[in-house]
């Protein structure tokens, strides 16, 4: 008796439930993908940069080059697979999404961590910028045409290209400032692909489940939890989400004439820096509201145009809003129109300057 004791201990010892969720750190989690990159290279950790839900992000040093390194940590390695997944999709290599470098499995048991390597921007991530710097209209501009160009891309089907096979089009689910990165000249490069989903021909998208991402940029329908589990409404959450980070950049622009505020988060002026999913759904989908436009801001033809759009991204009828690639065709154009205008000013003046020497 004493020895079939024993012997049920230990079988049940074998085969106990794993203490973080449904990883089972007795098996091994599988082969890392292959980084032939950092297998050859050494890489230092140098500073912490960001902690988000899935772990942190490092500033690392990788030869003569800086590297940003995210750690998840074991709990988390489905988000880090479905990066990793992302990341390697055929077609993935755009000026306006996050360059992949490579992604690694260290440690084991307990200790396991898993590591996705990513092109570094000293600048951070667009809230970070915005924080601290106000910004030109010529800045707003080109933050906001390469920002919609990345993610228009992103949505995009892109058939075969050099030898890799087609892209499918695949919707962020976690678009705010905090995922936009700056590079040095202040192009913006679309990263954290942790919730994304692709939508590949005959293929079920994977897991759709409706109510993710940030709360404070989540879409009506999402707060509500009535989400059509169809492609376009994936997409049309995401560009929800864009109007608001649109606000955020006209919010710090200091092109009209009145004053610029101090950087402000979406609804931070109407339920403050931390908003229950109830505030929420009072807010945005009950009252209908959304952050304010400023009457300066609409004084300025060009900010007035990009209020314009801003409301079409955002409408409460989510089939009413615009596509990242009208936005971004947009933005081109109110950039041109009040390039032509300004130039055009600019020779009046001097018309009249030549008039009055005379």
């Amino acid at each position: 008796m004493l020895s079939t004791a024993l012997l049920l201990a230990f079988w049940m010892y074998r085969h106990r439930k794993p203490p973080y969720g449904h990883v089972d750190i007795n098996e091994d989690p599988g082969p890392s993908p292959p980084s032939p990159l950092v297998g050859l290279k050494p890489l230092q950790l140098l500073e912490v940069k960001a902690r988000g839900r899935f772990g942190c992000v490092w500033k690392a040093q990788m030869m003569n080059e800086y590297v940003a390194v995210k750690i998840f940590p074991i709990q988390d390695k489905q988000s880090w697979q479905n990066e990793w997944d992302i990341f390697t999709t055929p077609g993935m290599k755009h000026d306006n999404l996050l360059r992949y470098i490579a992604a690694e499995k260290r440690g084991s048991n307990l200790e396991t961590e898993f590591w996705l390597i990513t092109e570094f921007h000293e600048r951070g991530s667009l809230t970070d910028y915005l924080k601290g710097n106000a910004l030109s209209w010529n800045d707003l501009c080109h933050i906001a045409g390469t920002m919609a160009c990345g993610l228009a891309y992103l949505h995009e089907d892109v058939p075969r290209y050099k030898g890799e096979g087609p892209k499918p089009a695949i919707a962020h689910r976690d678009f705010k400032s905090k995922n936009v990165m700056l590079k040095t000249d202040l192009t913006a490069v679309v990263g954290d692909f942790g919730l994304a989903v692709r939508f590949e021909p005959g293929k079920p998208p994977g897991d759709t489940h409706g109510q993710v991402g940030t709360r404070r940029y989540m879409a009506p329908e999402v707060l509500e939890g009535a989400i059509n589990f169809q492609r376009d409404a994936f997409l049309r959450i995401d560009m929800y989400a864009m109007g608001l980070v649109l606000w955020e950049l006209v919010s710090r622009c200091k092109a009209s004439d009145g004053p610029v505020d101090e950087y402000m988060l979406p609804f931070e002026e109407e339920i403050g820096q931390h908003p229950s999913l109830e505030d929420l759904q009072d807010v945005v989908v009950h009252k209908k509201m959304r952050p304010a436009f400023k009457d300066c801001w609409l004084k300025h033809s060009g900010l007035a145009q990009m209020c314009e759009s801003i409301e079409e991204c955002w409408d409460h009828d989510a089939e009413a809003r615009l596509s990242a690639g009208c936005v971004e065709e947009r933005l081109s154009q109110i950039q041109r129109i009040s390039s032509s205008s300004t130039s055009d000013c600019l020779l009046s003046m001097s018309s009249v300057t030549n008039e009055s020497s005379i």
